[in-house]
């Protein structure tokens, strides 16, 4: 693993993933929506689904694209739910919403989400 040096920054980037705690896997197939809000508006600015791994293939942003502001992820866990066969696992969350910033001279902002059908949480990962 290379060490980022001042003549080799680290690119920046958003990433994400999602873990299923209630049947401790990763959440294939969830869809994932990236917003960024700015003056009361909200601007769709990446669509994917996470794959087997729980992760999306590419970076939502990188590069010059990972402007400062606030942004919001949007994750169909409902959806995921309903297609898992779990009898209700659907019936309860639908679309969770993490909303954060992303301040100036920060590269990396992984922002995972961790599911069970009645409940998630999130943090600011590395």
């Amino acid at each position: 693993m290379s060490v980022p040096t001042p003549s080799h920054p680290e690119t920046p980037r958003l990433t994400t993933h999602v873990l299923d705690t209630a049947h401790g896997r990763p959440a294939a197939g969830v869809a994932v929506q990236l917003w960024r809000l700015a003056d009361g508006a909200r601007e769709v600015v990446a669509r994917t689904l996470t794959n087997a791994d729980g992760r999306c293939d590419a970076p939502l942003l990188s590069g010059a694209a990972l402007v400062p502001g606030i942004y919001e992820l949007v994750f169909a866990v409902g959806a995921y739910f309903a297609a898992s066969g779990d009898a209700g696992a659907g019936d309860f969350l639908d679309e969770v919403p993490v909303r954060f910033v992303v301040r100036s001279g920060l590269n990396h902002y992984h922002v995972p989400l961790l599911i069970a059908p009645y409940a998630y949480s999130t943090y600011r990962g590395s």
